[in-house]
């Protein structure tokens, strides 16, 4: 038995390669299932795709069935039409009980940008159910995907790991953010620039039913990419003044060299405001606002990246027991499944070998016993375990070697000795 998978994420790829190479709709992974199983027919597949990651998670009885990464990466590059060159190096492998190990881990969330964040989870969950509805999963894949739910259950329940606040979205809203409004639903949100963070924290003030979403970004295109992804609309460039004056809560992040918002440029936008208090997370590096935009009046309250990061790391390092717990937890659980799949894996070849062997003890035994009638009941009786106990023992390192292997590791090789060795089928 084998599992495997192949992945790029936020902390192998970025933003651009993981986009190339995101399935972006159920029918996309559907096609993709298709696919696969025209490719590789005696592999399970399951794919992971979200906004920080993108992974195939393949399962084999053989593993002489699995693909290899490169056939993985032509699966990519042919089905998105993306050349190979331009992500191969982009991707991982990791196979045995380290896929295992990896999938706890995502579905933990202790590998994610957000460490701890329920989200992730149910995006397994979510992409579990596609594969199961697109007949591309099985078995081995049942059992991973369903143990990496129940691991996701037990370290929530067992660890504080999703208590607080560290990620750099999680703390704008949740910390700065709720310290100025009660409430999102009745606020217009206006995103500067289109940026994975400013991405990451709309997932979050969408998650506090926000009002109205505008994007305003140089580039058209995109605004109305990310303006779409959340249920908002994008704006033209030329509008931004108009916005600066409507927003109560703005984020921004383009990237630009220089402060697109100086105080002089916000204090003309704040005549048009009626003094309003306004939110301002300022998540370019270097800024976009000017820090002496926070000085234009008192209902200016505006947050820099490092702000955010101060207080990011603070909560992360309360935190740091807790995450130890968790990886405490994946290890003890990959352990457990990796001896649990190969335990079904080598436990009929065990019967069956045992089985042969006492047969033909028995065989043997039933000729000696005809060839001396006069042998007592009692004595065939002590013969009977004798031979027993010399077939248990001559057994008992072979066994022994099978069982360590297949806990320590994936026990083919030995497996297909023994198969061979014994003619079992």
């Amino acid at each position: 038995m084998n599992v495997q998978v192949v992945y790029c994420n936020h902390q192998t790829a970025d933003l651009s390669v993981r986009e190339k190479l995101a399935f972006s709709s159920e029918d996309d992974l559907l096609r993709a299932y298709d696919e696969l199983r025209q490719r590789f027919p005696s592999s399970e597949h399951v794919v992971v795709s979200t906004c920080n990651r993108v992974e195939i998670y393949t399962a084999q009885e053989d593993a002489s069935d699995a693909p290899t990464s490169e056939q993985l990466a032509t699966f990519f590059s042919e089905f998105h039409q993306v050349p190979v060159e331009a992500f191969l190096g982009d991707l991982l492998e990791q196979t045995g009980a380290e896929a295992v190990r990896h999938l706890f881990k995502v579905a933990c969330s202790v590998d994610s940008m957000v460490l701890g964040e329920n989200q992730i989870v149910s995006q397994v969950k979510s992409a579990y159910e596609v594969a199961t509805k697109g007949n591309a999963n099985g078995p081995l894949t049942n059992a991973l995907f369903q143990r990496a739910l129940n691991v996701s259950r037990r370290v929530r329940t067992e660890t504080r790991l999703s208590e607080g606040r560290i990620s750099i979205a999680s703390v704008a809203v949740g910390e700065f953010g709720r310290s100025i409004f009660d409430r999102f639903d009745d606020k217009t949100i206006l995103v500067i620039g289109a940026g994975e963070m400013a991405e990451e924290t709309l997932r979050y003030l969408q998650n506090e039913g926000v009002g109205e979403i505008v994007v305003v970004n140089r580039t058209h295109d995109r605004a109305v990419q990310v303006a779409s992804a959340f249920r908002g609309r994008a704006s033209s460039w030329d509008e931004l003044d108009d916005w600066l004056s409507r927003a109560d809560v703005i984020v921004s992040t383009t990237g630009a060299h220089d402060p697109i918002v100086d105080a002089n440029r916000f204090r003309q936008a704040r005549q048009k405001s009626s003094g309003k208090p306004v939110f301002i997370l300022d998540l370019g590096a270097p800024r976009d606002f000017a820090s002496d935009v926070a000085d234009v009046d008192e209902g200016v309250f505006l947050y820099d990246i490092d702000d955010l990061e101060r207080t990011c790391e603070r909560n992360r390092a309360t935190r740091t027991t807790e995450i130890a717990k968790a990886r405490d937890i994946i290890e003890e659980e990959t352990s457990r499944f990796m001896h649990d799949i190969y335990h079904k894996a080598t436990g009929p070849i065990v019967q069956r070998l045992r089985e042969r062997w006492h047969d033909v003890s028995r065989q043997e035994l039933d000729v000696l016993y005809r060839k001396l009638p006069q042998l007592s009941e009692g004595d065939q009786q002590a013969i009977d375990r004798t031979v027993e106990r010399i077939v248990n023992k001559l057994l008992h390192p072979p066994l022994e070697t099978l069982r360590d292997e297949a806990r320590d590791g994936t026990p083919h090789g030995l497996l297909d000795a023994i198969m061979r060795l014994f003619h079992l089928h």
